[in-house]
């Protein structure tokens, strides 16, 4: 049995002192924050996590979802999925978001999962998962077992020698199409990480995951306002229609105007080993008129670089098509 020490912060400010205190009072000691706890006490009882210290933030006041001054929006990082998902201004303004947080997980885990929670969940990776194989995630240096194994599920970009794990989250890929920014704070401070910075590529120390040094809590999300007009939409290709994880999926949003692009965004999921964009897909998209041409030429700058593996080569075409579908959703 694994022991650890549980405590309750009354504040931000106290959850991080005690995040910070535990770490230098046991040099090494590992501290989680709990919240949802939909993914961390999983992994704590499949013995992937064994942290010393857990520190319980669910009554830190960072629920909130919120318009901001300037027509943005706000969400706290303890804010449920459900609540997120069914916020009137998440509908109409962010649709993609909500649509990406109904097309994940189940209604039990929806509404205990946490938006922090949420963009920090780990791989599905079945060797991350099973501490009877080797995993570099889980212990660097110990080799990646899917890469020449059930790697089906699993990434074909941003993948390396040492890992081919797939990011999983659906409101990660959502956020990050809408230009999210996570907000921090930490013994260091305060600071702003743009989402699209927070995920780290696996190289050779895929056990670094973020950006995120010890410590550091996620207070909230924020948002840009959308343009006027703009469409979105969330689509996931998966293997059964509920409760499973992408193959591939994408996330977009366009703006129009005298029958052109003005506007357009996507992110895709279950492809990459963080949620994927590429910011020179989007661009060959502007100022022209909607159609499938344009929008293959779009997922083929999207998808340079992919690096199958022995049993997701399907994968390349698949989130081809998945991306020139969304694309195609958002226009109409």
């Amino acid at each position: 049995m694994q022991f650890f020490n549980l405590a309750h912060a009354a504040d931000p400010s106290a959850a991080i002192a005690a995040a910070a205190t535990s770490a230098t009072a046991q040099q090494g000691a590992s501290v989680r924050f709990l919240a949802g706890g939909t993914t961390l006490v999983d992994l704590m009882k499949l013995g992937v996590e064994l942290p010393d210290h857990v520190i319980d933030i669910n009554h830190l006041g960072l629920d909130a979802i919120e318009r901001e001054a300037d027509g943005g929006l706000r969400v706290g990082a303890t804010a449920r999925n459900s609540d997120l998902a069914h916020h009137p201004v998440v509908r109409s303004d962010y649709a993609a978001l909500s649509q990406a947080i109904l097309a994940g997980a189940s209604t039990q885990l929806r509404n205990a999962a946490t938006t922090a929670g949420n963009l920090l969940q780990r791989t599905r990776c079945v060797y991350f998962r099973n501490v009877a194989t080797p995993c570099n995630k889980r212990e660097p240096g110990s080799g990646c077992p899917a890469i020449q194994g059930a790697n089906r599920m699993l990434a074909i970009l941003g993948t390396s020698e040492a890992c081919i794990a797939t990011n999983p989250s659906d409101m990660a890929v959502a956020m990050l199409a809408y230009d999210a920014t996570v907000h921090v704070q930490g013994v260091s401070g305060d600071r702003q990480i743009p989402l699209a910075e927070l995920h780290l590529p696996p190289g050779n120390r895929p056990d670094r995951e973020t950006v995120l040094e010890p410590g550091d809590l996620i207070t909230h999300v924020t948002m840009p306002p959308r343009p006027a007009g703009e469409r979105s939409t969330y689509l996931k290709l998966r293997d059964r229609v509920s409760y499973e994880f992408a193959l591939v999926s994408a996330a977009a949003a366009v703006s129009m105007a005298d029958g052109v692009m003005t506007g357009a965004c996507f992110a895709l999921g279950g492809v990459g080993t963080r949620p994927w964009r590429v910011a020179e897909a989007e661009r060959v998209l502007l100022g022209q008129a909607p159609g499938d041409e344009v929008f293959r030429r779009a997922a083929e700058i999207a998808l340079q670089g992919a690096r199958p593996q022995s049993q997701n080569g399907f994968k390349v075409e698949l989130a081809r098509r998945c991306i020139v579908a969304a694309l195609a959703r958002a226009t109409r």
